[in-house]
């Protein structure tokens, strides 16, 4: 369902090749907590899936911070078993979560081994009682999706939208997810995508002619930041 793209304000930033991707991305998660924590005493971050913040994520856990103050959240989630391969929350404990000490109270993982309906609602109430988020990550699609908001389907960016959706008949597997509305992920200081992969140079074209894909209804008061593979922006 499309938004009002036309509030999004958005800030791209070439990178030269996937490590300095990587490399930049990792610098502005170590910053935005170390900023937020100072600030506020508590860091709220919103991981992504996908091959690119894995890398991140690798290189995070050798970060010196105070992880007992980072509040961790998933922007979308996989219907599947907790323990699954495919799960976000699988690949983000894998690569980050299990090798630092980060209290296990502190990790939300969206619970869609319950179901789409059930796992949203839950959820939902999970974040009830949450402000804002401090950093939230974000991919493209081939087809210009983000979290699991996809073309055709309710991308949640009504003011009054409810943060998470149930998602059914994703047009990737598994059909059924739960995501994060656009309008919650844009509750957000800060988002930040990561864009790689030559397979995303259509989406990145339609975003920047200002076509009407997901990654468009995510709107910060604050902007969004892009960083983008330089070969894409060509």
């Amino acid at each position: 369902m499309p938004g009002d793209s036309s509030m999004q304000q958005v800030r791209w930033h070439s990178c030269s090749d996937v490590p300095a991707l990587q490399d930049e991305a990792l610098a502005r998660i170590r910053n935005a907590a170390r900023a937020t924590i100072a600030a506020r005493g508590v860091f709220r971050i919103v991981l992504a899936g996908g091959n690119t913040p894995r890398g991140v994520y690798d290189a995070l856990r050798r970060t010196i911070t105070d992880w007992a103050k980072w509040q961790v959240y998933f922007g979308d989630e996989r219907c599947a078993p907790a323990n699954d391969p495919q799960r976000n929350s699988r690949m983000a404990r894998d690569t980050l979560l299990d090798h630092v000490p980060i209290p296990i109270a502190n990790v939300h993982a969206i619970p869609a081994e319950a179901g789409a309906t059930e796992g949203a609602a839950q959820y939902a109430q999970t974040l009830h009682a949450v402000g804002d988020f401090d950093l939230v990550l974000l991919g493209l699609g081939e087809d210009g999706h983000t979290a699991s908001l996809f073309p055709g389907h309710d991308w949640g960016t009504a003011a009054d939208s409810p943060d998470t959706l149930a998602v059914f008949d994703a047009p990737k597997p598994p059909p059924e997810r739960i995501s994060l509305s656009a309008a919650r992920l844009s509750r957000a200081r800060s988002v930040l995508f990561l864009v790689d992969g030559e397979a995303k140079r259509d989406a990145v074209n339609m975003w920047r002619s200002g076509a009407d894909i997901p990654a468009r209804s995510i709107t910060p008061k604050a902007g969004v930041d892009v960083l983008v593979e330089k070969v894409l922006l060509g």
